[in-house]
């Protein structure tokens, strides 16, 4: 990838993938204007030391978005989904599209050259299956941004290897999720987005227009587990949450680890790896991060210190 100096902006910059984009944008020559609420936080703080401009805006502040916009050469759009950390109660899919769409139309509004836009893979089934919520509001954000003309690259990575660092999936010494243990979940190491993320802004004439299914790895739960327990060495069963338990809290929820389970994300591994020859597997990702990432939430846990 060649050095351009040219200037994109970063929606959701403090969040896990807009820090990784951040990160490779900055490693290749690019100027990036890092947009948050909280310029005064510990992780706008870090972006601007990495060499960042911090600019405060919101999703639901146009003319911030706006403003942030104007001059820029691209822009990098992510919104979080129903239950992302960080996000009010109250959140809800509607936010999350009305968001996406506000950042579309102020790319729009700012004349941005190159918009790319992380959708989730599996979105594009929408109208040939029933998808969940995280789903059909990653399309709708996807289709406002089609109807709109912009010249874009939709990114469709699947669920995150940092998903498994915390209380998300670790519970009481075990690897916990709602999934069907002999069912393999497609994953992919955040930081890989990223690459992929730089390497599209680097190449428009081969990425504008392209709609991509990304996947870094296929394994079970009970794989993922093992490899864990092999990174940690120290034991972490599989066991599965049974699914009226995710439903008597969340029916989107519920049907969200159904899906998974029944249709999957069907990305194409060895497609992504001849995008990115470097994309992590789980071991690697574990040996790289990972394991020290989960190797410091369980030590915090009462279980961890019991088995230490």
């Amino acid at each position: 990838m060649e050095s351009t100096g040219k200037t994109v902006v970063v929606v959701g910059a403090t969040g896990l993938q807009g820090r990784a984009v951040t990160r490779h944008l900055l490693s290749h020559g690019w100027q990036i204007r890092a947009l948050t609420r909280d310029p005064d936080g510990g992780p706008a703080k870090d972006l601007a030391n990495a060499g960042a401009q911090i600019v405060r805006a919101q999703m639901d502040d146009m003319a911030s978005l706006i403003a942030a916009a104007n001059g820029a050469y691209g822009m990098f759009s992510v919104q979080p989904t129903v239950g992302s950390p960080g996000t009010a109660p109250d959140f809800s899919a509607e936010d999350e599209v009305r968001w996406g769409i506000n950042v579309a139309e102020a790319a729009r509004a700012a004349d941005v050259e190159h918009f790319v836009f992380t959708s989730v893979a599996g979105a594009d089934r929408h109208g040939s299956e029933r998808l969940p919520q995280n789903l059909v509001s990653k399309w709708r954000i996807e289709q406002h941004i089609a109807a709109l003309g912009l010249p874009a690259t939709i990114l469709r990575p699947v669920s995150f290897m940092e998903n498994f660092t915390g209380a998300y999936a670790l519970r009481g010494g075990t690897f916990a999720t709602a999934l069907a243990p002999e069912v393999p979940l497609q994953i992919m190491a955040v930081d890989d987005v990223g690459f992929v993320t730089a390497l599209a802004f680097s190449r428009p004439e081969d990425w504008i227009g392209r709609e991509v299914a990304l996947a870094g790895d296929e394994l079970t739960p009970v794989q993922i587990a093992a490899a864990i327990e092999n990174a940690l060495g120290r034991p972490l069963p599989y066991a599965r949450i049974p699914i009226e338990a995710i439903r008597a809290l969340n029916e989107d929820f519920a049907y969200a680890n159904e899906w998974l389970d029944e249709h999957g994300y069907r990305a194409d591994v060895t497609a992504t790896r001849r995008i990115h020859p470097g994309t992590m597997d789980f071991p690697t990702w574990l040996e790289r991060t990972g394991a020290a990432q989960i190797g410091a939430f369980l030590a915090t846990q009462p279980t961890a210190r019991q088995h230490a």
